[in-house]
């Protein structure tokens, strides 16, 4: 079978489809990306890179940049699918990621191949993404806020069949088209993201470079790609004097980037780590900014983890929050959709109140105190994962999506 994988940044949720198909025989496999990322090399999968048209056509609308962007991207693609062609390379299916554009024309060069759809988000004005911090949307928001949907309703209209992760991100898009979109995560690597042998590592074993640990007996963990309000960070940062003075004994580790992914920019693109290190006192001797890490270093974080803060606004579910789980970490989630459709509080998480710091660090005191008596909560947190969010169960169903649309018979798998 002939597959053209299409996302913006390479591998992302595709990497596991991917890899599998590039491994097994009989497939040719093409990945066309925009951000190629050199030093990851799939055997059996042809990387082929796409730019967005550059042609300069003046000053665009200024509501309209978002769908410039995305005609942009499709215009890209179609260019690189179009050279692929000449090549001879039809595909039997394309598996793409709706939201930046470059499927939008994807029927037009290959009219008679399938389109698997991808599907995240869908924007929506009364939505509880929208609605969350209380802040009026201005008409112009309202209408940019539309206008991204633009590109998603052409493929969810164009599309064969979708991907979701989540029931609850399924509930956002609009119902007269769920009977397209197939609820089924990317998938977790539970004999990766493993417990450490039943007991936690000790924090003087998580090897982390120009961090010093020394005199930690627990550690509080936060992990996120960017540091971010839609990710809770001022919240949390703003919880952790409390949490440090009630538990001398405990450091935080911080992992990720300080940059903004989904949330609003500050003036002058300002970092909200040093806004907030600007704002609230916290002992910076016993709380690390680790950057991002290694997965082998990551995982010792969570396994070193006695408890793990995972906040986030009414969005797009983190993976890093699962591969928590999946660990046997003791979560503190926030009480919002995304959550509540995994975390059950106190059966397998703990759930706290987004907005408020000071529940927040009454959490994770809660969590640090009663470890023994919440060990429960570990053991089910992870047999979670491996019910719902196992790659060996979530991986299967994807292949066999990509087989049923393709017209193929069910791929073989074993993973």
């Amino acid at each position: 079978m002939r597959v053209l994988f299409t996302h913006n940044n390479f591998p992302a949720q595709f990497r596991h489809m991917a890899e599998y198909l590039g491994r097994a025989k009989g497939h040719q496999v093409v990945f066309a990306t925009k951000t190629p990322r050199d030093e990851w090399v799939m055997p059996g999968v042809t990387k082929a890179v796409f730019k967005p048209d550059d042609m300069d056509t003046g000053a665009a609308y200024p509501l309209a940049e978002n769908t410039e962007n995305a005609l942009r991207h499709g215009v890209g693609l179609i260019r690189l699918c179009k050279h692929l062609k000449d090549k001879g390379f039809i595909p039997d299916v394309v598996v793409g990621h709706s939201g930046w554009g470059q499927t939008m024309f994807l029927k037009d060069i290959f009219p008679d191949t399938p389109f698997l759809g991808y599907f995240e988000w869908y924007y929506r004005a009364d939505s509880d993404e929208t609605l969350f911090d209380d802040i009026p949307r201005t008409e112009s928001q309202l209408v940019t806020l539309r206008l991204r949907n633009s590109a998603i309703l052409h493929d969810l209209v164009s599309c064969d069949a979708g991907i979701t992760p989540t029931a609850w991100q399924q509930e956002q898009f609009p119902k007269e088209f769920h009977s397209k979109l197939n609820v089924t995560h990317d998938g977790i690597n539970t004999q990766y993201f493993t417990p450490n042998n039943g007991a936690l590592l000790p924090p003087d074993q998580v090897d982390i470079p120009f961090i010093d640990l020394n005199g930690a007996k627990e550690l509080v963990t936060y992990c996120s790609r960017g540091m971010e309000p839609y990710r809770g960070f001022p919240q949390f940062y703003e919880a952790l004097p409390a949490i440090l003075k009630e538990r001398p004994d405990c450091h935080v580790l911080i992992v990720g980037e300080d940059r903004v992914c989904y949330s609003p920019r500050l003036p002058d693109n300002g970092s909200y780590v040093e806004l907030m290190k600007s704002t609230v006192a916290v002992d910076e001797s016993r709380v690390h900014f680790t950057g991002p890490l290694p997965y082998g270093v990551y995982k010792q974080v969570l396994q070193a983890s006695a408890a793990h803060v995972y906040l986030t606004w009414p969005f797009v579910l983190s993976w890093s929050f699962l591969e928590a789980l999946s660990c046997g970490c003791l979560v503190v989630g926030s009480d919002t959709g995304p959550v509540r459709e995994t975390i059950r509080h106190e059966e397998n998480g703990l759930l706290t109140d987004f907005h408020s710091p000071e529940k927040i660090a009454t959490s994770v005191i809660t969590a640090l105190e009663k470890q023994a008596d919440l060990q429960h909560l570990r053991t089910n947190a992870r047999q979670t994962v491996l019910d719902t969010y196992c790659l060996s169960k979530c991986l299967p169903k994807h292949l066999n999506l990509l087989a049923e649309t393709a017209g193929k018979s069910k791929i073989n798998t074993n993973p």
